[in-house]
This record gives structure tokens, C-alpha cells and sequence, in this order.
């Protein structure tokens, strides 16, 4: 069964996840976020290539079934997987027709494509690894914005996005943390978060990539005497 976001973290994990957070923010002026998302696009060019590929597939399959058995007739021969020999299929190609085809696969072209529309992971293998890199890092980047977390004072800002269709991590820093943070350190948390996830190990992975953030955090941007909690440490979706 698919995991949804609002399930992918127990109540048990959640109250890791802020706690986590509260702490780590307690020796840094960052900002620490964590959001979790179904996918990040819905990838309609995905659903249409692969509902063509899948039905003109399974139509040439429909299409040397019916070839098989009008040369099994036409030779007076039982249907018989003996039957088979690379002279009888030759004999049997002569009996396929596009003019069946073509409707077959007209008509296996819609069922497949509710099945993928309902199905998102049936989307993955007609994307590339570098579309798929892509749109998790502008949705997170989206996300950053639309949750308002650049709005922080310092603009030290700083979010863990996973998005579950594409089994991605991405780790997004605001432009106060880039100034002073390489933003290629992140990678190696996320590598670390998506391997726990793999695990199954969700809120313990997630717990650990926080307090890695805030390590790192409270060694360019220590804890300010006026400092306040800036964001939710809830789980966002």
C-alpha cells in the first residue's frame, strides 16, 4: 500500500522531530524545517509516454495471439504450444494486420491510462534521473518560499524536504547559511536521511539528520541572546 505523506512519520517520530528540533535550535539562531510531500509534480508526460509504449505493447502481443491461432486454423492445426517452430511463426506474421492493431491499441490506451494516473509510481521508469533531480530541487526550492521560511531574521532559514514518489532528499538553505555553509555540505545529511529511509528507519533518520543541521548550524550561527522561534518545528506536508 502507498505511503501517503501525512502517514509517513508515526506520532512517536513527529514528537522525535520536534523535540529534535527544539534542541538543536537551542544552541543556534537557524532555523530548522522538515517537510514531506507525496511527489513533487504530477508528471503528465510521463503518464502519456508510458501509456503509449504499454498499449502498443500489449496490443503486439493481443496481435500475434490472434495471428497464432487464424495460422492454426488456416493449417488445420489444435492449438498447441508444440505447435510453435520459427516456420510457423514466419507463417503466422503474414496473418498480422495493423488494421487490428491499431484499434487495440486505441483501445488499451485508456484503461492504461487511468491505471497510470491512478498509479504515480508506474510514471517513474519513463523519467530521467536528471528530470526527476530537477523537479524535487525546484519544488523544494518552491516549498522554501511558499511556507515562508526565507522570512526569517537573519535569513538563516534551513529545510529538509522529502518527497516520497521519487525517493528524494533535498536539503535547501536560505542565502544567510549559503553565505557561510557550502551548500554541497547538505548533500552528504541527505544521503545519510534517504539511506534511514530506505531502512525504514523514518524518524530515527529524520532525527539524526536534524541534529547533524544543528551542529553544523550552531558552529557558523550560535545562539543569540534576543533569539526566538522563528518556525514551527511540527512536520510540515
Amino acid at each position: 500500500m502507498k505511503t501517503k505523506a501525512s502517514g509517513f512519520f508515526s506520532t512517536e517520530d513527529k514528537e522525535c522531530i520536534s523535540n529534535s528540533i527544539k534542541k538543536s535550535e537551542a544552541n543556534t539562531s537557524g532555523e530548522i524545517a522538515i517537510m514531506v510531500l507525496d511527489e513533487s509534480d504530477s508528471y503528465k508526460e510521463a503518464e502519456t509516454l508510458g501509456t503509449f509504449i504499454l498499449s502498443g505493447f500489449f496490443a503486439l502481443i493481443l496481435e500475434i495471439i490472434k495471428s497464432y491461432f487464424v495460422a492454426s486454423k488456416a493449417a488445420g492445426w489444435t492449438y498447441s504450444i508444440s505447435g510453435l517452430s520459427a516456420h510457423f511463426l514466419l507463417e503466422a506474421s503474414g496473418h498480422t494486420s495493423i488494421w487490428t492493431y491499431i484499434p487495440m491499441v486505441f483501445i488499451l490506451y485508456f484503461p492504461l491510462k487511468l491505471l497510470f494516473s491512478k498509479t504515480q509510481k508506474m510514471k517513474i521508469p519513463f523519467l530521467s534521473t536528471k528530470r526527476i533531480e530537477e523537479t524535487v530541487r525546484e519544488r523544494a526550492l518552491m516549498a522554501f518560499y511558499e511556507k515562508g521560511l526565507y522570512k526569517t531574521r537573519d535569513e538563516t532559514g534551513i529545510l529538509i524536504f522529502i518527497s516520497l514518489l521519487e525517493h528524494r532528499v533535498w536539503i535547501l538553505g536560505d542565502r544567510g547559511i549559503n553565505r557561510k555553509i557550502d551548500p554541497g555540505f547538505w548533500s552528504k545529511i541527505a544521503t545519510e536521511l534517504s539511506d534511514g529511509i530506505k531502512k525504514k528507519e523514518h524518524g530515527k533518520a529524520a532525527c539524526h539528520a536534524i541534529e547533524e543541521c544543528g551542529k553544523e548550524l550552531s558552529r557558523h550561527f550560535p545562539i543569540k541572546p534576543d533569539d526566538t522561534n522563528e518556525l514551527s518545528n511540527e512536520v510540515r506536508f
